[in-house]
């Protein structure tokens, strides 16, 4: 049964968790270059004032600069960024938070009003480390949509797990490995199952991404739309299944034919791969319905992500809620486009790092699990606001 449900599901997860594992993409001519003046669209103008001091956060600097800096500003639909935007509204940094008005009324402003907005009001920053490095790396994330039972049958047989009883008076509480085969963990779970996949790559491509969409099968035969959200972990350290491959030789490099081959060649030794990630995800089931089918799962700043204009990020570079230009010039998906930091990942550290929302489905995994790419980003901060 594994070798047969193993491709689509192993591609999707092993290409993704080997991202957390990789370099940042060394410097590249494709990239924008700073010196280089971007057409302005329609309801700017050429700023030419004096510019406002440097911030300096804690992984991070913040480097004002012109508008015309900022590549592809004109391509962008601005109306698309003001939805994510609002939902920041939702959990708002104080600096922000003055803004929301404003930023309610513009849904029915023209792209030419929103951008003249933007610039009385906002000054771009570019990110950079403190050591001067504005090239970093984007990868993305999505919500795995999956088939799923509510009770056990000998198909469905891999359970997704509430919190566990007693949950936080031991951490770190038990590795992955030790939750499959201790009785004692075992039965801190019992009772705590919501629902039942057919496939445990699925359900460690499930607690990866930390959250996913079901469809689940109730008892009675009825199927609908649920949501795992993310609810907790074990506090262990996240394992790369990409890297555990690499490191013992067992594939002669990570791309998906040599993966997917011995996988097929090696059913037996599944269990020891899964076990290389001792990180275990905890869920709680959300429903899905309405205008909850159209978002993504709740974020790090609490707040639901909008596909193609939420990125996480670290909030120790760019605080949650901040609008940023993302610049990317591929090559899976070329991308100039305003985003909002509503979310955060164990894998994304550093001054100019980010984790793209590509959405939920087959399509949106496959896009994330081939997206590792250079990057560049611009903070948009409030003028006058104090630095955060």
């Amino acid at each position: 049964m594994i070798a047969t449900l193993l491709p689509r599901a192993v591609l999707l997860f092993i290409v993704g968790s080997l991202l957390a594992c990789s370099s940042p993409p060394k410097d590249s001519p494709t990239l924008a270059d700073p010196a280089v003046q971007a057409p302005l669209p329609s309801g700017m103008v050429p700023d030419t004032g004096p510019l406002p001091a440097p911030i300096v956060r804690p992984k991070s600097r913040w480097l004002p600069v012109r508008w015309a800096e900022l590549p592809g500003l004109a391509q962008d639909d601005i109306h698309q960024a003001l939805g994510a935007w609002q939902h920041s509204c939702e959990r708002p940094p104080a600096a922000l938070a003055p803004l929301c008005a404003d930023l309610r009324r513009l849904s029915m402003a023209s792209s030419e009003q929103i951008w003249h907005w933007l610039q009385t009001h906002m000054q771009p920053y570019r990110v950079e480390s403190h050591s001067g490095q504005a090239q970093g790396m984007l990868t993305a994330y999505y919500e795995p949509f999956l088939q799923a039972r509510r009770l056990p049958d000998a198909q469905y047989r891999y359970p997704l797990h509430g919190l566990p009883q007693g949950f936080g008076s031991r951490k770190p509480w038990y590795t992955r490995q030790q939750i499959d085969t201790l009785p004692e963990a075992q039965a801190a779970l019992a009772g705590r199952e919501l629902a039942w996949l057919d496939n445990p790559i699925d359900s460690l491509v499930l607690h990866i991404q930390g959250s996913g969409r079901l469809l689940l099968t109730e008892p009675d035969g009825r199927q609908r739309q649920v949501r795992m959200a993310y609810a907790g972990t074990n506090d262990h350290p996240y394992g790369s299944v990409g890297k555990w491959l690499l490191e013992r030789r067992l594939v002669r490099d990570a791309t998906w034919p040599g993966i997917n081959a011995w996988v097929q060649s090696n059913p037996e030794r599944v269990q020891e791969l899964l076990w290389s990630n001792p990180r275990y995800v905890f869920f709680k089931e959300e429903p899905l319905e309405g205008v909850d089918q159209q978002l993504g799962p709740r974020g790090a700043q609490g707040v639901p992500l909008t596909p193609g204009r939420s990125i996480a990020v670290d909030r120790t570079s760019i605080p949650y809620g901040t609008p940023v230009w993302l610049h990317s010039s591929g090559p899976t998906q070329p991308l100039s486009r305003l985003v909002l930091a509503q979310d955060t990942g164990s894998a994304i550290v550093g001054a100019v790092r980010a984790d793209y929302f590509m959405g939920w489905g087959a399509v949106a995994g496959d896009i994330a699990g081939r997206t590792k790419q250079d990057l560049r980003l611009w903070v948009l901060w409030p003028k006058g606001a104090p630095a955060p």
